[in-house]
């Protein structure tokens, strides 16, 4: 049957109430994914998978059912990661002391305004980028085979159950019972300097690896390694420290005050140059949304289901109603109306641009590699240099305010790129646009209702590195919240001065020699590239956090020489790649989702001044086996993932 006459039920109620769950489900998971290990991973997969397992316990459910589902379930999950780069550096940042009272409502006003602005720009960018565009939306395009291969459902949902058991308990009994480390980690002083190594043991961050390959793998860890061998040694050579202080002490510390700002610099070049970079593609999106506002009410011609969008009138209704709300979150935080109208005009532009730019992007490198976080550096820094000039030097709420603008443009940029893997998968098996464009606000606005009490349990049970006023137990305990820390010190850098320029300059001057070099591997057309945002991270990740990284992406090269060596055929090599997919996103959603559950006992035991692991308190030690235990265990679990992944091979036929 073609496409544009498959005529088949698809925002049923069963399908509404599912994506609604998922959504919620999936934003949490990766709210604490993005805050412990500064990467977000895109979920339309095993939300595909998931909701045709569970349709299927229902008479009647079909192809375009699930679309909608994965479409709802995903938008919320790239909401999540629009928020927790942003937002939480206020509370870095002093500004706020938590998520609680009015802030929780500020939160969920923000996302849900950003994002839903998000979905409203990409709806005039669709036929730009997805139908006349020869991009490929690399998961999409999975999406889409996963969803036409309907059969896979029941044994990938068992996929990921499984896995999700496995990072579930492997956090539970790091964190909650305390049988082991959450990471080995060490340090020796050599004279005046020192050398450090570690290694996170998460099965998340594994799979994390796995997910976005060898080469981004190789880039973050080669990162770290330059910064974590290199100058980080080198500044100790050159610095006092006090007699007592640990040796990894003294590493975290220079690191923090320090070396971290290289990948600071290198993040704002890298966020410029992929704006300048698709410059091209990004002034054809600007032409077509415009062409297609023009046409309003032009179009009487009958338009084929699989090409209706919503109208354009209703988008730019909505548009203009979301302006408003945030206009006045922009007034409530610096009280001048001068200002407040700028900041929601630079809002606006800032956010279609960049809108544009992301959804670009996912059509290259897929969502999880989209550089949102690049994207909203460079917003960040135009914004308080704008507020710089309206404000003045040394306004205290001008870092708050550029944070704010921030928020929205980095929400509106992750839903954005997230929602054209939607459409492309939708646009290949059949679905109707504007049902999903329906769907998408749904589920954002589903995970705007989750995502404000999400934060605020993870602040009271772990902190941010960085906050002001954690203990030292308390910071060790902290969730990285990377991508915020660094938010918090470009809006502060501007306007107070007390940025480490020297570093950030010597991260700038690392990221144009890292696109030169990327320049040249793409003329000589060589497989292995050296995205620049990816090195960067490296940089700004602490070393502990890349190595399981590196470890995921080794896993991912080693299935796929498995599979050239045995001459596997195309098909197998599919269903091997995908079920590997399934599993990696299983022990990521487990250990994720439990990260948070344990959250809840850690709250309630704080007011009783009795903290997690349980065994500290039964046994006397926090970690009794030592680090070799959980090492042992995640190797065992990077086998299982390589098993999985590699599936059978069973060889071509000849």
């Amino acid at each position: 049957m073609d496409l544009e006459e498959r005529s088949l039920p698809e925002i049923t109620v069963k399908a509404f109430v599912l994506g609604v769950v998922l959504s919620m489900v999936l934003a949490a998971a990766n709210a604490y994914l993005g805050l412990f290990a500064g990467m977000t991973v895109s979920a339309s997969i095993p939300a595909a998978v998931v909701s045709m397992g569970l349709l299927r316990l229902f008479r009647k459910s079909n192809i375009l059912e699930n679309n909608i589902v994965q479409t709802a379930a995903s938008a919320g999950e790239s909401l999540a990661a629009g928020v927790i780069f942003t937002l939480p550096a206020l509370v870095i940042m002093g500004y706020w002391d938590g998520f609680g009272g009015k802030n929780f409502w500020w939160i969920t006003v923000i996302a849900a305004f950003g994002g839903l602005l998000g979905v409203l720009f990409t709806i005039p960018l669709r036929r730009s980028l997805i139908v006349e565009g020869d991009l490929q939306f690399p998961e999409g395009i999975a999406t889409a085979e996963v969803l036409e291969t309907g059969q896979e459902g029941g044994r990938g949902l068992w996929t990921i159950a499984q896995a999700s058991i496995v990072g579930g308990l492997f956090k539970v009994l790091a964190k909650g019972v305390g049988l082991w480390p959450e990471a080995i980690e060490g340090a020796r002083g050599i004279g005046r300097t020192l050398v450090y190594g570690g290694s996170n043991l998460s099965p998340a961050l594994l799979s994390v690896g796995y997910i976005v390959g060898l080469n981004i793998a190789v880039l973050i860890f080669l990162g770290g390694v330059a910064n974590w061998y290199l100058a980080i040694p080198i500044c100790a050579a050159f610095s006092e420290s006090a007699a007592d202080v640990d040796a990894v002490d003294r590493a975290y510390g220079i690191w923090s005050a320090q070396t971290r700002y290289i990948g600071v610099g290198a993040m704002l070049v890298g966020g410029l140059w992929t704006i300048f970079k698709m410059r091209g593609s990004l002034l054809s999106g600007v032409k077509s949304g415009l062409k297609a506002y023009r046409a309003i009410g032009q179009d009487q011609v009958q338009i084929e289901r699989t090409e209706k969008d919503m109208p354009m009138k209703w988008v730019l209704v909505l548009i203009v109603a979301s302006i408003v709300p945030l206009f006045l979150v922009y007034q409530t935080f610096v009280g001048d109306v001068s200002i407040s109208l700028p900041m929601a005009v630079v809002m606006l532009i800032a956010g279609f641009l960049f809108s544009a730019v992301a959804g670009y992007m996912a059509g290259l490198v897929g969502s999880s590699n989209n550089p949102i976080s690049g994207i909203t550096i460079a917003t960040i820094v135009v914004a308080s240099l704008l507020l710089l000039v309206l404000m003045g030097k040394g306004a205290e709420n001008g870092p708050a305010a550029a944070i704010i603008i921030g928020s929205v443009v980095c929400c509106a940029a992750a839903i954005a790129g997230d929602n054209m893997q939607d459409l492309k998968a939708g646009r290949i098996v059949g679905a109707t646009p504007w049902k999903q464009q329906v769907m998408q606000i749904v589920g954002t606005l589903s995970g705007a209702i989750v995502i404000a009490p999400v934060l605020m349990l993870l602040h009271e049970a772990y902190g941010f590195s960085g906050q002001p006023g954690l203990s030292p137990e308390e910071t060790a305990d902290a969730l990285s919240a990377i991508q915020a820390n660094l938010m918090a010190s470009v809006a502060q850098g501007v306007f107070k001065g007390n940025m480490p320029w020297t570093f950030a300059f010597i991260g700038m001057g690392v990221a144009v020699g890292i696109i030169v070099l990327d320049l040249f591997l793409e003329a000589r057309k060589s497989s292995f590239r050296t995205p620049v945002l990816a090195v960067a991270i490296g940089f700004y990740l602490p070393l502990q956090l890349s190595v399981p990284i590196f470890g995921g992406g080794i896993i991912h090269w080693a299935v796929k020489g498995f599979h050239k060596r045995r001459k596997t055929d195309s098909a197998q090599i599919e269903q091997s790649n995908r079920s590997g997919l399934l599993f990696a996103s299983g022990l990521i959603t487990g250990e994720a989702l439990m990260g948070i559950l344990i959250a809840v006992p850690i709250v309630l035991l704080k007011r009783f001044d009795v903290g997690l692991p349980i065994i500290k308190h039964l046994w006397g030690k926090t970690v009794p086996f030592g680090g070799w235990l959980g090492a042992a265990l995640l190797i065992g679990v990077a086998y299982w993932l390589y098993r999985t992944a590699r599936g059978n091979g069973t060889q071509a036929k000849s």
